[in-house]
This record gives C-alpha cells, sequence and structure tokens, in this order.
C-alpha cells in the first residue's frame, strides 16, 4: 500500500506516471491491463467496502492513473435539468439584481442546448422582471445547428447516447416544451432572445467577442481536454466574469480548478455545494475508472470546501 502514499499530483510522480501510462510491452499498456483487473475488483466489492479510507485513498490512486491514460475527446453528453441544484443556485444569484435590471449568462460548451435552455427556463420561471442576456457557445457548428432549433425528437431523444429528457418530471415537461407531432419544441418565451455561436473557449477573441458577464457557465467540457490546455482554457474563460461574479465549472481535473482557485483568489461559493456536487449522479457513477468522473466528496480533506466547490466568486 505504500504506492498509494505517494501523491501523483508531485511533479516526480507525474512524471513516472506520465512515462508508465505510454509504456508498451507487444503493443499492450501494462496499466491499461492493471485498471481493468482493478475494475473487476473495485465493482466486487459492496459499497460499503469501498467507501472505506483505505479503498477511497487505493480509489484516488487508480483514477489518477486512468487520468493519465485516457484518450480524451469531446462529446455531446447532455440533458435538460442535469443539475437542479446547480440552477437553484442561478435563481438565488438573481435575487441580487433588482427588478427590471440586467443579467448577463454564458454557457460555454453549450453542446446542443439542453443547459442554456435550462439556465433560460430557470433565470426566467423565477424573475420574469429581469433582462437575460444568454450568449450559447460551443465549439461543434453541428452542435450549435441543433441547439438553435431547439426540437428534440421524442421517439429517440438519445443524442451522444444520453436521453436529453431522462430528468425530467411530466410537469417540468409540461413547463419546458411543446409537443409537435413527435417532437419536443423548447417553448418561446424560453429560446427568446439566445444568442448562439460557434466558437472555441480556449481563444482570448471569446474575451472580445461576448464580453464582461455576470455567470460564466463552463461544464462538463474542460475534462476532456488534456490538462494542460484545460488550465490554460479556463484561464482565459474566468476572464469573461465581471468583478464580483460568479463561475460555474464542474467535470475538470479537480486538482487544476483547485490550484487556479488558489491561485486566482477566487472565492469557493460554498451555498448548496454538497448538493451541486451530487446533483448530477451519472458523474461519479463511474469513479474511478473514467477519466471525466467526478470524485466522491470527502470532508477527511483539510481542502475539500474549495476542491469540491463548483462555482466561485470572482
Amino acid at each position: 500500500m505504500q504506492l498509494v502514499q505517494k501523491d501523483p499530483s508531485r511533479p516526480f510522480s507525474r512524471l513516472w506516471l506520465a512515462r508508465l501510462a505510454k509504456y508498451r510491452v507487444f503493443g499492450k499498456s501494462p496499466m491499461g491491463t492493471y485498471l481493468k483487473l482493478n475494475k473487476r475488483l473495485w465493482f466486487a466489492f459492496p459499497e460499503t467496502v469501498r467507501t472505506t479510507y483505505p479503498m477511497r485513498t487505493y480509489g484516488d490512486f487508480l483514477h489518477s492513473l486512468k487520468r493519465m491514460h485516457a484518450d480524451r475527446g469531446q462529446v455531446q453528453h447532455t440533458a435538460f435539468l442535469r443539475n437542479r441544484a446547480a440552477l437553484q443556485l442561478i435563481r438565488r444569484l438573481t435575487d441580487r439584481v433588482s427588478d427590471g435590471g440586467v443579467i448577463k449568462v454564458a454557457v460555454l460548451g453549450c453542446s446542443t442546448g439542453a443547459e442554456a435552455y435550462s439556465v433560460a427556463w430557470a433565470i426566467r420561471s423565477f424573475r420574469p422582471v429581469l433582462r437575460l442576456i444568454l450568449n450559447a457557445v460551443d465549439i461543434s457548428e453541428q452542435a450549435v445547428e441543433i441547439a438553435k432549433c431547439g426540437s428534440y425528437s421524442m421517439i429517440d431523444p438519445k443524442i451522444g447516447g444520453i436521453d436529453i429528457l431522462s430528468h425530467l418530471t411530466q410537469t417540468e415537461f409540461d413547463q419546458l416544451f411543446e409537443r409537435i407531432q413527435d417532437q419536443a419544441a423548447v417553448k418561446s418565451w424560453i429560446r427568446e432572445g439566445i444568442k448562439w455561436s460557434v466558437g472555441d473557449a480556449s481563444q482570448p477573441e471569446i474575451i472580445n467577442t461576448l464580453g464582461p458577464q455576470d455567470i460564466v457557465i463552463a461544464n462538463n467540457f474542460l475534462c476532456h481536454m488534456e490538462p494542460t490546455i484545460a488550465e490554460s482554457t479556463l484561464r482565459n474563460i474566468a476572464r469573461l466574469v465581471r468583478p464580483r461574479g460568479y463561475l460555474f465549472v464542474s467535470g475538470i481535473d479537480l486538482e487544476i480548478r483547485t490550484r487556479l482557485a488558489r491561485e486566482l483568489d477566487w472565492e469557493p461559493v460554498q451555498e448548496l455545494l454538497e448538493d451541486i456536487h451530487h446533483g448530477d449522479p451519472r458523474m461519479g457513477a463511474y469513479w474511478p475508472f473514467n477519466y471525466s468522473s467526478l470524485e466522491p466528496l470527502n470532508k477527511k480533506r483539510a481542502d475539500w470546501k474549495i476542491r469540491y466547490a463548483q462555482v466561485f466568486e470572482l
């Protein structure tokens, strides 16, 4: 067990792991074989065993290996009302804007539109007197075109292998959509005024294109970038947030987010922290064997309040 006591985030350890991840024997990866074997053993244990301190520590180590060994690439996994706790916090933040005021929100990595429409619905149904300016951006032109249409098949609602309507209750569906034959069409009062565009969140030009934002949402796409690119992209994204504005950022290697939050003096928002962390169960379902999965919240860590915060005041 001595191996798991070493911190894989230290430069020497990371270098050693990176070299091991690239190593091949007869075209096969020993690390890949090691992870496959551990995956079988891991899920053979009951959850009560997997959550013990020794197993949790070993899981942290396995997850660091998986992140090193992963072939990363962007996907279009998304769903409406994916994290209700995060939407609830967005609603609470709008209370700070006076009636008749303007709130500017950017949804980066908007994919096929589910998150942007969810945010628009959350704000407009709660504070209809506000003027919402919502910019939704994705690097995929095809995804943006689907999002613009705002109409989704009810016969086969899967996009990127995920049923984007599966989170909804019937009441929520009725609030969000009009059913037109076999299509679920987002209601016009939710779609109104959303600006859709193709763009790259890693490029400095996005700052001039969008301008300062009250809330910037950058969820579930940075994890699919190589760590150095994800870090530089997050630095760029943070420049979009106006002073005392808010950054929502989930789906990123936690070491990167924690390090930048400390370096740039981001204030982690504690309100609904645990609810938001657990708000999307699918993100933690395959930990530690999916590089993009979210590690379980561990209050025994001295830094847990900043490590697991997904919302920051900048």
